[in-house]
């Protein structure tokens, strides 16, 4: 496998935004084979996997490092999801106890309309916590922060959700 540098890269345009639209949960394994084509993920071979879309707005972020080490002869990516949700209740209580339990597959829309699968290989682990202010005008919601260890940065996905997903909103 060649090494060498391929293609350099101009000055973009300013024409993109940060931020996260939102976020697809998929059991891990769910999706099935992945046609990848150019470092993008352009096809799954499940019919129609069931994703669970949560709406995000405000300080969620995702983010990614890509390491490599001489010495051992690797490259690998760290990938960073921090996710925070709004307003404590039951049925959120149980969702994130079965987000931790399991290795979800994540879809990330960002603002720009780009959608990016966190966890492709191997799955995220989560950690949360949910927090009240001590105030009245303070937080009462969830962090929620998960991690990815990948060969790479998280694939963006070309396919269309509405249709290649069975997307459960939440309530």
């Amino acid at each position: 496998m060649p090494c060498n540098i391929t293609l350099g890269r101009l000055e973009g345009c300013k024409d993109s935004v940060g931020g996260l639209n939102a976020i697809y949960f998929v059991n891990f394994g769910a999706m099935g084979d992945l046609t990848i084509s150019d470092e993008t993920v352009t096809g799954i071979s499940a019919t129609t996997p069931d994703a669970f879309k949560y709406d995000l707005r405000g300080t969620s972020t995702f983010d990614q490092s890509l390491t490599s080490s001489r010495d051992n002869g690797t490259t690998f990516a760290e990938q960073t999801l921090v996710v925070s949700l709004k307003k404590q209740d039951a049925t959120t209580h149980k969702e994130v106890k079965l987000l931790a339990y399991g290795r979800p597959q994540i879809l990330i829309e960002d603002n720009n309309g780009t959608v990016w699968l966190m966890g492709e290989e191997f799955g995220a682990e989560m950690s949360a916590t949910a927090t009240s202010g001590a105030s009245l005008g303070d937080k009462s919601g969830y962090e929620l922060t998960f991690a990815g260890m990948e060969k790479g940065f998280a694939k963006q996905y070309t396919g269309v959700i509405a249709t290649d997903f069975s997307v459960t909103l939440g309530v």
